[in-house]
């Protein structure tokens, strides 16, 4: 089975509780099973939306 590219609507929600867990980048992305880079670009992709 291919791999696929984009994350899922939970990854991004765990992405969401992890992050005011204060996990680290790369602890969340362990987590969540993509690499750090992926996780990076999501942030950076979103960051308006968090406040």
């Amino acid at each position: 089975m291919k791999n696929k590219k984009h994350l899922t609507r939970e990854q991004r929600y765990q992405i969401e509780a992890l992050l005011v867990a204060k996990k680290s980048q790369k602890e969340i992305a362990l987590i969540i099973g993509k690499d750090k880079s992926v996780l990076s670009r999501e942030l950076k992709r979103n960051s308006h939306k968090r406040g």
